[in-house]
């Protein structure tokens, strides 16, 4: 006698469950059903406007920008290259710079600012449980170079000015905030219908 897997179907997920075999070949004498959900990608960017910034390694600045845009950019488990091509759009035009006396009215591809972008797995802490942050949800390392390299180039391809900090180092990131203006965008709000 033993456990033997079954599938009872396919809806939005997979449902899965467990029959009891008598070993005999007959009917199962009961099922117990397991749901498993199919994780969703919901990659995530942290925009901030900025007068200046640079990241530095071992002290040495290898990234630097005047005005423009700090992204700090997180990759969960999940994502796609959809999701990478939605947020770079998003980015490039997202009104969030002034114009005169209006405060959001230029995309960062009309001020001909540039943009520095970081890598930034703990955007996916879970702090639900116990004093130390989980990042499970985070990409594997090798799949979020990837999807973080695309985003980079990406926004390069849009004529975008890009400088990057160091995929997986120890970064020191330095900003002056303008405003303080902070957007977070994740690349789920394409499947959501805005309010109003």
């Amino acid at each position: 006698m033993g456990w033997i897997p079954a599938f009872a179907g396919m809806t939005g997920g997979a449902d899965s469950g467990l029959l009891w075999d008598d070993g005999w070949g007959g009917f199962p004498k009961f099922t117990i059903e397991v749901q498993h959900r199919v994780r969703v990608g919901l990659m995530r960017v942290v925009i901030q406007r900025v007068l200046r910034a640079s990241v530095r390694v071992d002290g040495e600045i290898i990234g630097e920008i005047g005005a423009g845009a700090l992204i700090l950019a997180g990759v969960r488990v999940g994502d796609i290259e959809d999701d990478v091509r939605y947020l770079a759009g998003k980015i490039s035009g997202l009104r969030i710079f002034a114009d005169g006396d209006k405060h959001f009215e230029r995309s960062i591809t009309e001020t001909g600012g540039a943009l520095l972008v970081v890598s930034q797995f703990t955007l996916y802490a879970d702090t639900r449980k116990g004093r130390r942050p989980s990042f499970v949800e985070a990409a594997p390392p090798a799949e979020a170079e990837r999807l973080y390299e695309l985003l980079v180039s990406e926004l390069r391809g849009q004529g975008l000015t890009v400088e990057t900090g160091r995929f997986g180092a120890m970064m020191d990131v330095e900003l002056v905030n303008a405003g303080p203006v902070t957007v977070i965008i994740d690349s789920e709000d394409r499947q959501r219908a805005r309010r109003g």
